[in-house]
C-alpha cells in the first residue's frame, strides 16, 4: 500500500481561477501504481513563456508526470502549482478543467464523428455558445485552417490533424500547454515544419509549455530548458547547452550523443588510456573509469602534417550525408575509434592518420555510473 491519497476538496471554495499566463512549480512529486514507484522526489521549475522539454527512454515516468500536471493523475506525494496556486498538493486537488491547462495528447484524440469545428467547440463547452464560436473562430483563423472548419478527422493529413489538435487544446486559452511527443507520429521532414510551426504560435501567445519526447535533438532544439529523467527521477536540469556540454553522468552524457568509451584507470587525478591523458578531478587513484568521447570533438590529420596526436589506421570510410564517418584502429584499443566530420576527408582504408581529443571536451566517469 503507497501513502494516503491527499483527499479532494473543491477548488471553488479557497481559489481563484489562474490568470492567463502561468510559471509551473513542480515540487517532491512521488507516484506509483501498487508497489512500482514510477516518479519519485520530482521537482523542477518552469518560468512564465518558457518551454521546458522532458526526456528520457520509454518507462522513465514523463507521461506519468504530465498526467499528474495536467489533473489526470493524483499524485502520492508532493505538490504542483501555477503562479502560486496550488493545482495538486496536502488536502488540495484542482480538478482539470480549473486548471487553465491544454493537454495535446501524441495521438491527438480528435473525435472522428465531428467535424473539426465541432472538435473545437467540444473543449469550450463551458462557454455560451456564442462565445465557444467566436473562440474556435478566432483560434481556426491564428493557425489559418478555416478552410478545414466544416471537414472531418478522416479527411485531414497527419499535419493537418496536429493543427486541429493543437487549435482545439488553444481554443480555450490556457496559461500552460502539455505536449506529450505530439510531432511523433509525422514524418522526419513534416515533423521539424510543424513543430517549429506550434512552439512560434505557443511562444506568440506566452503560453508556457511542458513537452515531452524521446528524442533528444529534439529537446535540445525545441526547450528553453531541459529536463533529463531515468527510472522516474531528474537526472539532471537545465540549458540545452548545460546538458550537452556539461552532462552530470554518463547516462546523460550518453543519451544526447552516443561516445566512444575508452577505460582506463585513474592516477593523480587523471585518466590514462591508449588515446591520450584526461583530467578526471575529483577520483581516487585506482579508480575504475571510462573516457566518454564524442566522434564530432575527434579530429584527424595525416601524418607529416606536424601535428600532434596518436597513430591510428582508417578501417572504413562512410558518408552519411552532411557528414561523415571514419573508423579508425589505435593500438591498444579493442574497438575502432569512430569520428564525424563535415569535412570531405578522402581518407581510405589502410591510410595512416593522426588522431588528436581534445582534453576539455572529453567526459570522464566513474564506471558505476556508466549507463
Amino acid at each position: 500500500m503507497g501513502p494516503e491519497r491527499p483527499r479532494a476538496e473543491s477548488p471553488r471554495m479557497n481559489q481563484q481561477p489562474p490568470p492567463a499566463r502561468l510559471s509551473l512549480d513542480i515540487s517532491g512529486i512521488t507516484h506509483g501504481f501498487g508497489r512500482t514507484q514510477v516518479l519519485g522526489d520530482v521537482s523542477f521549475r518552469v518560468p512564465t513563456g518558457q518551454v521546458a522539454c522532458l526526456v528520457g527512454h520509454s518507462g522513465c515516468g514523463k507521461t506519468t508526470l504530465l498526467r499528474i500536471l495536467a489533473g489526470i493523475e493524483r499524485p502520492l506525494a508532493g505538490c504542483v502549482e501555477a503562479e502560486g496556486l496550488v493545482l495538486s498538493g496536502p488536502g488540495v486537488f484542482v480538478e482539470p478543467e480549473d486548471r487553465g491547462i491544454g493537454f495535446l495528447f501524441q495521438d491527438y484524440a480528435l473525435f472522428p464523428h465531428l467535424s473539426v469545428t465541432d472538435n473545437i467547440l467540444f473543449g469550450l463547452r463551458r462557454h455560451a455558445r456564442a462565445t465557444a464560436r467566436r473562440l474556435a473562430g478566432d483560434v481556426l483563423a491564428r493557425l489559418g485552417i478555416e478552410h478545414l472548419a466544416e471537414r472531418f478527422p478522416h479527411m485531414l493529413s497527419g499535419g493537418e490533424q496536429q493543427r486541429v489538435a493543437l487549435a482545439r487544446a488553444l481554443a480555450p486559452r490556457p496559461g500552460i500547454m502539455l505536449l506529450d511527443e505530439p510531432f511523433s507520429n509525422l514524418d522526419r521532414f513534416l515533423r521539424e515544419g510543424v513543430r517549429a510551426e506550434t512552439l512560434a504560435i505557443l511562444g506568440d501567445l506566452g503560453t508556457t509549455v511542458v513537452m515531452v519526447t524521446h528524442d533528444p535533438e529534439e529537446a535540445l532544439s525545441s526547450g528553453d530548458r531541459v529536463i533529463l529523467m531515468r527510472a522516474g527521477r531528474v537526472v539532471q536540469a537545465g540549458t540545452p547547452a548545460d546538458l550537452f556540454d556539461h552532462p552530470a553522468d554518463a547516462h546523460a552524457a550518453e543519451f544526447f550523443a552516443s561516445s566512444n568509451r575508452i577505460a582506463g584507470t585513474c592516477r593523480n587525478g587523471r585518466l590514462a588510456t591508449p588515446l591520450g591523458d584526461f583530467p578526471a578531478p575529483g577520483l581516487a587513484d585506482g579508480t575504475r573509469a571510462t573516457a566518454h568521447i564524442r566522434p564530432h570533438i575527434l579530429r584527424l590529420a595525416r601524418t607529416g602534417e606536424g601535428v600532434e596526436g596518436v597513430e591510428g589506421r582508417v578501417t572504413r570510410h562512410t558518408l552519411l550525408g552532411e557528414i561523415e564517418e571514419v573508423r579508425v584502429a589505435v593500438p591498444g584499443l579493442e574497438a575502432d575509434l569512430r569520428v564525424r566530420s563535415t569535412d570531405r576527408t578522402a581518407l581510405e582504408a589502410g591510410d595512416k592518420v593522426l588522431i588528436v581529443a581534445p582534453a576539455e571536451h572529453v567526459f570522464v566517469f566513474p564506471d558505476e555510473n556508466l549507463a
